[in-house]
Formats: structure tokens, C-alpha cells, sequence
């Protein structure tokens, strides 16, 4: 068993598409028209056969009170891991993108926290 496909709620799919590939460097896999929204996935680059990520709408009140109160309380939507974590978060701070955590060494894995400018909280990892 594998993972194929996790999610995070995002208030505008175009919006999110623009931020996670042109800023984060992910590739559009899946836009699929469904209904008013899409099926629209992104993937990483260097395994474009791998996981995908569902940018998918938060219209339901069930999911804006979810993603909401992760914000709220700092707890990120999704973890996405980095190889060198001090050059991602320039890369990132240099194109506009704002930290809620600098990059933190906890030992074994050094983290940091950015805003997706979607409604979420995203954090990179380097172990």
C-alpha cells in the first residue's frame, strides 16, 4: 500500500495553482473540469509518477472551519520535505512568500513554516 493522492483545502483552485507551481516549483498533473471547480493536482518535478496533491475548493462550511482553525492555532496543512532547508527558505523569502517560523533545527529534522496565501499553513522539512 502507497500513498497516491492527499489534499489541502484551498480558498481559490486558480489561485493555488499559480502559488504551488509557479512558486513552489510543483508540476500540474491532473485539471479536470467538475462541475464549477476541477480535479486539479500537482506533483513534484522529480517524481512526477509520485503522490499527487489535491488542490481542492474549500466551499463547504465543514472545510473552511477546518482549514480555518489549523490556521488559527498554527498547524500546518501539509509537510513537504526539502534537501537544503536555509536555500528553499531564501528561494521562497525572495519570491515574496511570508514565514510564520524561520528555520528550526529540532535535532533530527529542521523545520520551517510558511503562508500558501490560500488559507494555509504549509511546512518544509529537512532530515
Amino acid at each position: 500500500m502507497r500513498i497516491v493522492l492527499t489534499g489541502v483545502f484551498v480558498s481559490d483552485q486558480d489561485e493555488a495553482l499559480k502559488f504551488y507551481t509557479e512558486t513552489l516549483g510543483f508540476v500540474k498533473k491532473h485539471d479536470v473540469p467538475a462541475g464549477e471547480h476541477k480535479w486539479l493536482t500537482v506533483v513534484s518535478p522529480d517524481d512526477p509518477d509520485g503522490t499527487e496533491l489535491l488542490l481542492e475548493p474549500n466551499e463547504n462550511p465543514v472545510a473552511q472551519a477546518y482549514q480555518k482553525g489549523l490556521f488559527d492555532q498554527g498547524i500546518p496543512a501539509q509537510s513537504f520535505g526539502v534537501t537544503d532547508i536555509q536555500a528553499e527558505h531564501e528561494r521562497l523569502k525572495s519570491l515574496g512568500v511570508t514565514f510564520m517560523m524561520e528555520p528550526t533545527d529540532l535535532g533530527n529534522v529542521s523545520i520551517a513554516v510558511f503562508d500558501d496565501t490560500c488559507g494555509n499553513l504549509i511546512q518544509i522539512m529537512q532530515t
